[in-house]
């Protein structure tokens, strides 16, 4: 769940900042870092728990700061492809890094455009908990079955732009709550012919301007009291910067041998339990 998909209450006021508990905290801040970059949907696993514990919401500043520490973790996981894009760019160098930085600037454009256009309805009508349950359980069989198809096993680097733009439109379907911003660039890079663990770094990448974008507008949209909290910001920060972290290096480690079945299985459970409680 982006911090773009924060909702103001009816009428279009702007809500009060809740008082962070500490519990709170460090449990949301472990299921946005755990959740966050694997295909199972982080917007369904945080509203599941607060419906569960009974929690409100925990307020913008705090969305900025796991969707900060997850943003860091990503950095340090890809340092390497980071820094040679940048280096390349500096010295105006056409390279492999130049090349995968227009690939990921080219996927970026239609979530962004999509965002601007669909924010009211991604806001409002999509983040019914029927909505997010069903979408939980038709995007992770959309997963299974990109995952079942034969593939040359593709990396990254051979994509082409056209390529990278169709990937970009499906990650735009992620705005829709429970679809998953990870699932779908996965299921659509499946379907490109990217192996596995291709189409996860990828998706990786792609997530870091989305997250930076959403960031920055809710960091716009937040008001001066929603950063009273500091602590519980910090902690948050934290945890779910070092919980992503490992999630992410356990997930590209680990994907070529699991791939996605048990990713969707946990899907179907989860979906159905959204289902539950709506």
């Amino acid at each position: 769940m982006t911090v773009a998909e924060r909702r103001r209450p009816h009428g279009g006021q702007e809500r009060k900042e809740p008082r962070i508990d500490l519990l709170q905290v460090v449990v949301l801040a472990l299921i946005q870092g755990l959740t966050e970059f694997l295909p199972i949907s982080s917007s369904a696993h945080l509203i599941l728990a607060a419906k569960a514990f009974g929690w409100p919401d925990q307020g913008l500043a705090f969305d900025v700061a796991v969707h900060g520490g997850a943003l860091l973790a990503l950095a340090v996981y890809f340092r390497r492809e980071l820094g040679g894009m940048a280096l390349s760019a500096m010295r105006r160098r056409r390279d492999d890094n130049t090349a995968l930085l227009a690939k990921v600037a080219v996927a970026t454009v239609p979530i962004a455009v999509a965002g601007w256009l669909l924010k009211p309805l991604v806001e409002t009508t999509l983040r019914q908990t029927a909505v997010i349950g069903a979408a939980t359980i038709a995007f992770g069989v959309a997963l299974w079955w990109a995952d079942r198809r034969p593939t040359p096993g593709r990396d990254a680097a051979s994509l082409t732009l056209p390529e990278a733009a169709l990937i970009g439109l499906a990650q735009a379907a992620a705005l829709v709550p429970g679809a998953s911003r990870a699932g779908v660039t996965i299921t659509a890079a499946l379907l490109l012919g990217l192996s596995r663990e291709g189409a996860s770094r990828f998706s990786f990448l792609l997530a870091m301007p989305a997250i930076a974008g959403a960031g920055m507008l809710t960091i716009a949209q937040a008001p001066a009291a929603a950063w009273q909290h500091l602590q519980a910001l910090g902690l948050g920060f934290v945890v779910a910067a070092l919980s992503a972290y490992a999630c992410i290096a356990a997930f590209i480690a680990l994907v070529r041998r699991t791939g996605m079945t048990p990713y969707v299985l946990y899907r179907l459970a989860l979906g159905a339990a959204l289902l539950a409680f709506a």
